[in-house]
């Protein structure tokens, strides 16, 4: 049954991106279905955004249709084999142009896109997006047995079983240089496997035996960072070996002359900077948070929203999986997730002054539970951002949650997540902290409770101008009601939700 509603939305995207003919290569994030598409105008955006599963669309290197956590994994198999249905399907198409233009066409469309959104800034953060995301699922699982067996060591429960829930949650991130190096050295255009084996070096034990420096290196010692930057280097040692070594040789001479020069460089000198680097990360992170933790909370709560609209909260990525190597957590997860909680106390406070406007209401009522657990892409693109001013009230929300949690922070209680991916409710399972669980626990409960209702009165009391309230608190389902669709709500397919310009 759920394959059936899954393959019907992808029928049902389809058509609207223009057929099979047109999808050039599909791929997908935790979030969004992530196409390249041959000609851009053949997509009808608002009729994908009022298809019931979209949640949105973003356009940026690719087109992006935000369905939500898993529910994008079930269904990009199902357009995957749809798009190959259509295309070995589909007649020939008649010759219209030649081939010249065509290609004319194509090439300036593909520099239109490119000039718009390849700016090297944005390409740098789509780079890191595309090493680190894949990895997030098993920093969650693992994250979440970690936070389990703490809890059971706590409880002096099953203390036959928790050493082997600490080796599970432990594997993966005792080894996830070599993860993260295999995913450069693909993303750089290396070959993946060599990449790996040169981050392995910084995790390999006998590096202990090692000196750079006027010091003793240690196995781990540059973490991540070290691992990106030596994968990077052995995709370019790798490009310039095949420039140069006869084809004959390729095979022995290229694989080995990339492992042992990256190595030397990894273990001479990438190693020891890079975790320079990362102790400063640390070192920033924690005295940011101790001497102006509530202000600092403040900020990243507030700012946190608009940082994932422009996409730049992927450069972050790198930040947390350095602190989780460090610390065993990361000290900023908490606080951006407040974020969410200002989301979600805007969205309530729409839903009570708009108590006439059906789809709207409709809309909040289906996103709100995916809200509380973190999952904010459908209260953004389908209530606050739409309407423009709640989008600024829950940032407001959200920057109160992060000061509070500063705050607690600054007077010497930390809370963390052991793992990167969640917020809101589902990051319960993943707290931990320099106290007491249950004090960790409550002053995350009291910052998303900070979140809700700031974001709440504030979106209540000023979310709304007159004009706003007068043209949107009215039953929309009616035949007298005005046209006033906004680009962005993923209401129903009949009945979009109806909102103004941003205010």
């Amino acid at each position: 049954m759920a394959t059936d509603k899954n393959r019907a939305t992808a029928a049902a995207i389809l058509p609207l991106v223009g057929g099979a003919q047109n999808v050039t290569s599909i791929a997908h994030c935790m979030t969004r279905l992530r196409l390249s598409l041959a000609d851009r105008s053949l997509v009808d955006d608002e009729a994908l955004k009022a298809l019931p599963a979209v949640m949105g669309v973003v356009e940026d290197d690719t087109y992006q249709i935000v369905l939500g956590p898993g529910t994008v994994a079930r269904v990009t198999p199902e357009f995957e084999a749809l798009v190959a249905e259509g295309r070995s399907a589909a007649p020939a198409p008649e010759q219209t142009v030649t081939a010249d233009e065509l290609a004319a066409q194509g090439a300036a469309l593909k520099a239109a896109r490119k000039a718009k959104n390849s700016t090297p800034f944005k390409l740098f953060l789509r780079r890191i997006a595309n090493i680190f995301v894949p990895l997030i699922p098993a920093l969650i699982g693992c994250g979440i047995i970690a936070g389990i067996n703490g809890l059971l060591i706590n409880l002096e429960w099953l203390p036959g079983i928790t050493p082997a829930l600490a080796a599970i949650a432990s594997g993966f991130m005792a080894l996830i240089a070599v993860f993260v190096g295999f995913n450069t050295a693909k993303e750089f255009g290396g070959t993946p496997i060599l990449g790996g084996a040169v981050a392995a070096i910084i995790v390999y034990a006998g590096v202990a035996n090692i000196e750079a420096f006027g010091q003793k290196l240690s196995p781990g010692q540059g973490g991540v960072l070290g691992a990106l930057g030596a994968a990077v280097l052995a995709t370019y040692v790798e490009k310039w070996c095949r420039r140069w070594v006869p084809e004959a040789l390729d095979v022995l001479v290229t694989p080995t002359v990339t492992v042992l020069l990256s190595g030397l460089v990894t273990i001479f000198g990438l190693m020891f900077l890079a975790g320079e680097v990362s102790t400063g990360i640390g070192t920033a992170a924690n005295w940011l948070l101790d001497n102006t933790g509530a202000f600092a909370g403040l900020v990243l709560g507030g700012l946190f929203l608009p940082l994932v609209m422009l996409g730049l909260h992927q450069a972050l990525i790198p930040i947390h999986t350095t602190l989780i190597e460090q610390q065993g957590f990361t000290v900023l997860l908490p606080i951006l997730a407040m974020a969410g909680a200002g989301q979600v106390g805007c969205a309530i406070a729409v839903y009570k002054r708009l108590r006439h406007n059906t789809s709207i209401r409709t809309t909040i009522k289906s996103a709100l539970p995916a809200g509380f657990l973190g999952v904010g892409e459908p209260l953004i693109y389908g209530v606050s951002l739409p309407l423009g001013r709640p989008f600024i009230t829950a940032c407001v929300g959200g920057a109160a949650g992060g000061a509070f949690i500063g705050f607690f922070s600054m007077i010497g209680d930390k809370v963390g997540s052991t793992a990167i991916g969640p917020s809101g409710w589902a990051l319960f399972p993943l707290l931990d902290g320099n106290q007491v669980l249950g004090l960790t626990i409550a002053i995350y409960g009291g910052g998303l409770l900070v979140g809700y209702v700031v974001g709440f009165v504030a979106t209540y009391f000023f979310g709304f101008s007159k004009e706003m309230l007068v043209e949107l608190n009215v039953d929309d389902t009616s035949a007298a009601a005005p046209e006033q669709v906004v680009a962005g709500s993923p209401a129903t397919p009949t009945d979009p939700a109806k909102a103004p310009a941003a205010v």
